[in-house]
Order: C-alpha cells, then sequence, then structure tokens
C-alpha cells in the first residue's frame, strides 16, 4: 500500500494586501553603449571604406559646403521641398554658411534610412543645416539682437584677444572652424559672409597677432587663464598651434589652458591623428612639469553626436596627459531643451564617453535666433530638474551669459519682470572697456527672453515698443 506524501501548503491571509502602485521616477536612467551609426546607408557614402571613414583628410574634403554636395549625399531619400526649404534660409536669414563634416552628418538620422520627416524632425539637422520653415516669421530676431552679442570684438586688447575678465582672456587664433553651427555666438567674425551678415575679418598675419596675444599676456600679469579658441583651434595647422601653446607656457603668470575645440565632436578623426597626439603629448608634458592646468572644451548638444570615434579622441586626450575634457553645450529648443534630452545628453557624456559636462549656455541673442532661445525661467527649471540623477561633479551649470556681465548662474539673477520678459543681473568686476566706469559695479545689466515665450500682455507691450 502506497502512502501518499502530505502536501505543504502555505497559509494565505483572509484578506490579502494589495502592492501599492509604485511613481516611478520623472526621468529613467538607461544605459545607452555609443554606436558608430552605419555611413553607407547615404546612397553618397555607399562605397566608403572604414579606412577612409576615419581618415581626417577624408572628412575634411568631402564636408557638405552646399545644397549640390548634400543632395549627392542622400540621394533620391529627401523631397525637393527641403532643399527648396534650405535654399531659402541660405539666401536671407542664415548666420552662418554651410560646413558640415560627414561625421556630424552621420548622426543625424543615425539609425534609419532618412526621410524627409525624419531629417526636418532631427536635432542635430535642426542647428548644423537650419531651414527657413525653422525660424520664427513673428519674431526671427529679438529687438534687442546684435551680431556681437556678447560684445567680444569691442573688448578686444589685441586682435583676436578678448579680456573680459579680470583673470582671464579669450584668445581667437583664427576664424574658421572644420564645422559652422547655425547658432554661433560669434556669427561676426567666425565662417564665410551669407547675404544676411558681411563677416568681420582679421587682417593681422597669424604670426603677428600671436605675437600680439603674447606681449599683453606679459605686461599684464594678473590674467592667469586663458581659452585658446577662434574659430576653432583644430583649423590652426599643428605646428603653430603646438607653437603658441608652448609660448603660453613659458609666461610664469599664466596657470590654466583651455583648448576650444569642437571638432572633438565633429572632426575626432582630426584629435586622433599620430602628429596631433604625439604633439598634444609633447604640451601636455610640459604643462605638466610647469603644474598648468590643460583642458579641452569641446562643445555636444545631443547625445546622438556622441559615437566611439568621440570617445575615443576624449580617452586619447586623457592618456596623454591632458588633465580634463569638459563639455560646454547651447540650450536649444528643438535639440535639447527638456530634462530627458539633457540627462541623456549628460550622462552619455560622462558615462560612455569620458567627457565632463560643464556648462550649458542659454543661446546667445543674435539675429535669426529666437526659434532656439529659452527663457530664463525655463532654464531654470531645467537645472531643478536634472539635479540628484548625475554625479555631482558631472552635474552640469546651466547658465546666462549676460552682456557686459558673463556667465551667471540661471538663478542669480536679481529681478525679473515675467510679463515682459526682462531678467535684471548685477556683476562684481570691471570689463576692460569699463576701467573709468567708477558705476559698472553699481548697474543692473538686462537681459531679454525670446518674446513668443511671454504671455499675450508682454508680447503686446512688445509690439508697440520695439521700434523704441
Amino acid at each position: 500500500m502506497t502512502q501518499t506524501q502530505p502536501v505543504e501548503t502555505i497559509a494565505q491571509p483572509r484578506h490579502a494586501p494589495v502592492a501599492a502602485p509604485t511613481a516611478g521616477q520623472p526621468y529613467e536612467y538607461r544605459r545607452h553603449p555609443l554606436v558608430e551609426p552605419d555611413w553607407t546607408r547615404f546612397p553618397g557614402w555607399r562605397h566608403v571604406t572604414r579606412d577612409q571613414w576615419e581618415s581626417a583628410q577624408w572628412q575634411r574634403v568631402n564636408c557638405v559646403k552646399n545644397i549640390k554636395q548634400l543632395r549627392a549625399v542622400f540621394g533620391d531619400l529627401i523631397d525637393d521641398t527641403f532643399y527648396a526649404d534650405l535654399e531659402a534660409d541660405q539666401k536671407a536669414l542664415a548666420t552662418m554658411s554651410m560646413l558640415v563634416p560627414p561625421q556630424m552628418i552621420n548622426t543625424m538620422v543615425p539609425f534609419a534610412t532618412p526621410t524627409t520627416d525624419a531629417l526636418l524632425a532631427d536635432p542635430i539637422r535642426r542647428y548644423m543645416i537650419p531651414v527657413a520653415s525653422d525660424r520664427r516669421t513673428d519674431w526671427p530676431s529679438h529687438p534687442y539682437a546684435s551680431r556681437d552679442s556678447l560684445h567680444e570684438h569691442d573688448m578686444w586688447v589685441a586682435e583676436g584677444l578678448t579680456h573680459r575678465y579680470p583673470t582671464k582672456v579669450l584668445a581667437e587664433l583664427l576664424s574658421t572652424c572644420p564645422q559652422y553651427c547655425g547658432h554661433c555666438t560669434r556669427m561676426d567674425l567666425v565662417g564665410n559672409s551669407t547675404p544676411a551678415v558681411d563677416k568681420l575679418k582679421l587682417t593681422l598675419k597669424p604670426v603677428d597677432r600671436y605675437d600680439a596675444h603674447i606681449s599683453y599676456l606679459k605686461a599684464h600679469p594678473g590674467v592667469r587663464d586663458v581659452v585658446v579658441s577662434g574659430g576653432d583651434v583644430a583649423n590652426v595647422p599643428w605646428r603653430n598651434l603646438e607653437s603658441y601653446l608652448m609660448r603660453l607656457l613659458e609666461l610664469e603668470t599664466v596657470r590654466d589652458i583651455r583648448l576650444a575645440t569642437k571638432a572633438l565632436m565633429g572632426l575626432p578623426q582630426h584629435w586622433l591623428q599620430p602628429d596631433v597626439v604625439e604633439g598634444l603629448e609633447r604640451v601636455a608634458r610640459t604643462a605638466a612639469r610647469r603644474g598648468v592646468n590643460l583642458a579641452i572644451h569641446t562643445h555636444v548638444n545631443h547625445a546622438q553626436s556622441l559615437t566611439p570615434l568621440v570617445a575615443k579622441a576624449a580617452q586619447t586626450a586623457l592618456d596623454v596627459g591632458v588633465r580634463d575634457v569638459r563639455n560646454q553645450g547651447v540650450l536649444m529648443r528643438g535639440v535639447n531643451a527638456t530634462t530627458p534630452e539633457l540627462l541623456d545628453l549628460c550622462f552619455a557624456l560622462q558615462g560612455e564617453a569620458g567627457i565632463l559636462p560643464y556648462y550649458f549656455y542659454m543661446c546667445d541673442m543674435i539675429p535669426n535666433a529666437e526659434h532656439w532661445r529659452v527663457p530664463v525661467w525655463h532654464a531654470q527649471q531645467l537645472q531643478h530638474d536634472i539635479m540628484g540623477y548625475l554625479p555631482g561633479y558631472a552635474t552640469p551649470r546651466i547658465v546666462c551669459d549676460v552682456p557686459f556681465v558673463g556667465k551667471r548662474w540661471v538663478h542669480m539673477l536679481t529681478d525679473y519682470d515675467r510679463d515682459r520678459g526682462i531678467s535684471y543681473w548685477t556683476k562684481n568686476y570691471r570689463t576692460s572697456i569699463e576701467s573709468a566706469d567708477l558705476e559698472a559695479l553699481n548697474k543692473r545689466y538686462a537681459y531679454y527672453d525670446p518674446i513668443d515665450t511671454l504671455p499675450d500682455s508682454g508680447q503686446q507691450w512688445w509690439a508697440e515698443h520695439h521700434d523704441d
């Protein structure tokens, strides 16, 4: 006779508790390892090899500079309506001429065959290849917009050398970049002239310009920090750039050097060239020996722009002795001005590419940029909403670059007229053009929100007073 085993049972409560619903988080982190998009999805690059793609020379030669070249890349994937829209922008509205490396185009609609609608919606396209329908027709420019909105040219103490802050200078070595961004704050100087903007020109020979910079720094020992920019330092022949940097390193008063280059993202192939890597290592070793902080500042606005080649370029710079690679992005509507977009970008920068999120600037008040700009209150909300997710050292500061004042955290305003979109700011130093202004530190300086973001009453006020 078979004896059955007793069945083990678990006593159930008479009324089992119901699990409380979870609210979740406003932002859910998901890791996204970097991927190099397949460039052969573009008809014009169907037969481009990896060796060609990873060549800086090939990238530069094949930069897209006009509509005809862009058509050759996209083939018949994009409708004629897009090119008509682009042509209309270039003929009347664009402040920057077209120059886009293949590396950057490849991050537009990165994981699908591009279509017209997908390209129009793409965040990289929105600021690298703007079209007329992107821009506002009611307020394309703010009444206070200007081509040198930060007055950098006004503060030149030598050609290309802006002395804006007491201990820091901006050295513009040249007026070209490997790529031209539609929102460029230096649109009065950088790039080719457009129908909308007749660009300023540097007139001195580079050697004379550099000599003038060094002479000024020798005569002003209170300057300890030099941002070496342009344009983009990636367009300076390496021999010339290394010579300039070594001359800076000979000055005992210079303690910080920052190399400004969007090309670390837009043309990482440049920063991976053997002669550039070897030269950067020589500069980094000299800087370390002399106790000078050498950093690279790049400009990434969207997570799509980050690929393994970008991460490799950043890591290579760190490997040869550059102290930090940091990112200074720009907040732009339609590109990155939401909490998920901003956090996705910061996690990709810090966690995947080894680039420290540092600043996000509010887009400057240049002509035809109102569709990109965000109001101060929006920037404040973004700063609030990204706190607590990233490591503290990798949480970027969102700043407003106020004319005649400089960078201020967006919560540092002293007064704010939300109806008319006017914020007021103070400062604690004089620029190089205010040495005789006894009241410079007692003034309030105004910054202006995009008019289309104001309440109806504010928009009506500007409509009635903008000619004033």
